[in-house]
């Protein structure tokens, strides 16, 4: 079950704040936590076991862990821990990939059972890892409650497309978030909720059926033109579906009296892949800098030792996204810009302005996300050097109008902010303060957008999950 599925939306979603509102405070968690069951078990009987197992497993570590008096003790549990959620994450999501490259590598035939990946299943792990990370920095009491916890890792809003909601953001509010429960506060999500499904629904899928047709051509049938529009839609497509999956996150939370962190800032208006990667699925380079990047030294000592690090977590963050070399090669792409952003590009960026380095910007995020895209590696550098040979012939791939509009809707949404006035206006869309008048619009404006993008999914036969493998 997806967010943007008829079963979600017309049954799933509408029963679940019902029963949510209905529910005395203290029984609304346990509302969250069998609705979170049923909504992950929908697309996964057999796997919701793995995730109460580990997480039953990680709460009692971690209560443990916190009590011991010395940090040798302390460290053992957390090398425990840590083994249990990393161990299964590699078990299911890379194991295959090993094994077959093994074989590949040194033409053995070691057989392997093909492991059925769970879904969300890097999303749920990294969040194990801050719960388990969190406490043992101190920077937050565990939780005393097991059912607690299990809200915190199962809440179904964020559990299988993100954000990557830290711990330590949102520990309070397990407990206690009635002063979020305010009409403003859930008008907002509403609205939030309503324009994410529209960035899902309307947006991405139209321009994702443009992006397969493209990339299920043959090499010989794809000139320079063909493979810039394969490239362009897809570099929407993954936008507007994952910012707007995150909307649609962000906004239930609100719905249900929780706060969740941003996951994206108009990422297409960067000036340099290091600003992009300020915008661009923010929890996650957020969760890389904390776990990853600063305990392996950041910035501090030799440049030598600073593009190392930033080489390794942007490679580790390719191969988060998918066991396939086309994201480790993708995630090294990016760090190697930002090596070079740091040797002497960042400074030509400043130099030429923002107006003139955004375009540059987007050109290279463009070209990642072909890599990105493809998981057959040399079909994805074949497009890449299409797109760059400006070899033009009749290959008699033709465009509709619907892609035409939705793709200049997408660039419109896109650069919207580029201007102090329009991000001001963004800021107010999302924003959590109403005038009479605007509530009423805000419903308004957000009930059109719901039954629109529901006749698209209702009329398209596409509605793709492109997380599934995170």
């Amino acid at each position: 079950m997806t967010f943007s599925s008829i079963t979600f939306l017309i049954y799933f979603l509408p029963v679940f704040i019902l029963l949510y509102h209905l529910a005395p405070h203290k029984f609304k968690n346990a509302v969250i936590l069998i609705a979170s069951i049923y909504f992950y078990s929908w697309g996964g009987p057999k796997f919701i076991f793995v995730i109460l197992g580990t997480t039953f497993l990680d709460f009692f570590l971690v209560k443990t862990m916190a009590n011991q008096k010395t940090k040798s003790a302390k460290n053992k549990f957390l090398v425990v821990s840590l083994l249990l959620n990393l161990g299964l994450l590699f078990y299911f999501k890379y194991c295959n990939f090993f094994i077959d490259n093994i074989n590949g590598l040194l033409g053995t035939e070691i057989s392997w059972l093909k492991v059925v990946l769970p879904i969300g299943i890097s999303f749920y792990t990294f969040e194990s890892l801050t719960y388990v990370i969190d406490v043992y920095r101190g920077i937050h009491k565990p939780l005393k409650n097991f059912w607690h916890y299990q809200t915190y890792i199962l809440l179904f809003p964020k559990l299988i497309a993100g954000p990557i909601v830290r711990y330590n953001d949102i520990a309070d509010q397990i407990t206690d978030r009635e002063k979020n429960y305010t009409s403003d506060i859930k008008l907002s999500g509403f609205l939030i909720f309503c324009l994410g499904l529209a960035k899902k629904a309307i947006i991405a899928n139209t321009l994702g059926m443009q992006a397969d047709a493209v990339f299920k051509l043959a090499p010989d049938q794809i000139d320079t033109a063909t493979a810039w529009i394969g490239a362009l839609a897809y570099t929407f497509q993954i936008y507007f579906d994952f910012s707007g999956y995150s909307d649609m996150a962000i906004g239930l939370g609100k719905i249900m009296g929780f706060k969740f962190p941003e996951n994206f800032n108009n990422p297409y208006i960067s000036g340099s892949i290091t600003e992009f990667w300020r915008r661009w699925h923010i929890t996650l380079g957020s969760w890389m800098k904390n776990y990853l990047y600063i305990p392996l030294g950041g910035n501090k000592g030799s440049n030598a030792k600073l593009y190392r690090n930033l080489i390794i977590v942007f490679l580790l963050s390719g191969f988060w996204h998918g066991a396939s070399w086309n994201f480790v090669l993708w995630g090294a792409y990016h760090g190697l810009f930002l090596v070079l952003e740091r040797l002497f590009l960042g400074d030509v960026f400043k130099k030429l302005g923002k107006f003139v380095s955004i375009p540059i910007t987007f050109i290279i995020v463009i070209t990642g996300w072909v890599l990105f895209r493809n998981e057959n590696l040399n079909f994805g550098l074949t497009v890449i050097k299409k797109m760059y040979s400006f070899n033009f012939f009749d290959s008699k791939f033709a465009v509709n109008n619907d892609f035409v509009f939705m793709a200049g809707l997408a660039l419109l949404i896109s650069f919207f902010t580029i201007t102090n006035k329009t991000k001001l206006f963004q800021q107010k869309l999302y924003g959590e303060k109403f005038s009479d008048s605007g509530k009423w619009l805000a419903v308004l404006g957000g009930t059109i957008l719901f039954y629109i993008s529901l006749s698209y999914i209702s009329a398209l036969d596409f509605n793709p999950f492109i997380y599934f493998r995170f």
